[in-house]
C-alpha cells in the first residue's frame, strides 16, 4: 500500500465515520425510511451527473437483477439498520460497533468462499472483536432495552456490509465501481420509496437537519463510493 492509498484511505474513513452524526441529527426528525431514502435517491442524482461529466456510458441493464439483491444487502438495509440504531446509541458507539464489519465478513468469506481462517486471521479477528466490546462496554448508556435495540441493529447493518462484500466479489467482476455504486443506490431507493412513503410526516425541517441530509447523501454517499 502507497502513502497515497493510506492517505486516502483516512480520508474515506473520515468521510463515513461523519456519516453517524449526520444520522443521529435527521433521523430523529425524519425517520429511518424517509431519512435514507432521500440519501440514496440524491447520492444516485449526484453520481450519475459525474458520470454525465466524465463521460462515462453507465450500463446497468444487464445486471439489475444482481444489483437489486446488492442495493437490499449494502445500502437499504443496512442504512436503515444503522440509522434506527442512532435513535438509541450515540453517533461514536454506533461508529464502534460497525467496525464489527472486517468480522463478519471474514466469517461469510469462509462459509461462502471456503476462505481459510488462519491463526493471524483468528488473532486479528478476536483483538478487533475485543477492542469493540472495551469501548462499548465504557459507554455510560447502559444496558436498556432501547441502547440492547440500538446494538442488534447495529450488529445486523455491519453483518448486511459483510455478506454485501462477499457477495460483490463473487457476483461483479470486472463491472466498472461506478456502475456499481449508481446502481446499488438507485435499487435501495426503489427498495425504500414504499416503506418512506408509509411512514412519512410532517415535520419542521431545521437548518441543522437538512444540512445533515445533503451531508450524508452528497458528502458520505456520493463522495464517498
Amino acid at each position: 500500500m502507497t502513502l497515497r492509498d493510506f492517505g486516502w484511505l483516512v480520508v474515506l474513513g473520515a468521510i463515513w465515520g461523519a456519516s453517524y452524526l449526520f444520522l443521529r441529527v435527521a433521523t430523529g426528525v425524519l425517520g429511518a425510511f424517509v431519512l435514507i431514502d432521500l440519501r440514496v435517491w440524491i447520492a444516485a442524482g449526484m453520481l450519475l451527473l459525474y458520470a454525465w461529466w466524465i463521460g462515462h456510458r453507465v450500463a446497468l441493464r444487464s445486471r439489475w437483477r444482481a444489483l437489486l439483491v446488492l442495493g437490499a444487502i449494502n445500502a437499504a438495509l443496512p442504512f436503515t439498520f444503522i440509522a434506527s440504531a442512532t435513535l438509541h446509541l450515540n453517533a461514536s458507539i454506533a461508529a464502534i460497533l460497525n467496525a464489527t464489519t472486517p468480522f463478519f465478513g471474514a466469517i461469510v468469506a469462509a462459509i461462502w468462499l471456503k476462505e481459510r481462517l488462519d491463526r493471524k486471521k483468528l488473532l486479528g479477528l478476536a483483538l478487533g472483536l475485543a477492542g469493540v466490546a472495551v469501548l462499548v462496554g465504557w459507554n455510560p448508556l447502559g444496558a436498556s432495552p432501547g441502547v440492547v435495540l440500538g446494538v442488534v441493529f447495529s450488529l445486523a447493518g455491519a453483518l448486511c456490509y459483510g455478506i454485501a462484500g462477499v457477495y460483490s466479489k463473487v457476483t461483479f467482476p470486472g463491472i466498472a465501481s461506478l456502475d456499481l455504486a449508481i446502481g446499488q443506490q438507485l435499487a435501495a431507493g426503489l427498495w425504500l420509496l414504499p416503506f418512506a412513503l408509509a411512514t412519512a410526516q410532517r415535520a419542521p425541517l431545521t437548518l441543522g437537519v437538512v444540512v445533515a441530509v445533503l451531508a450524508l447523501a452528497l458528502l458520505s454517499t456520493a463522495v464517498g463510493y
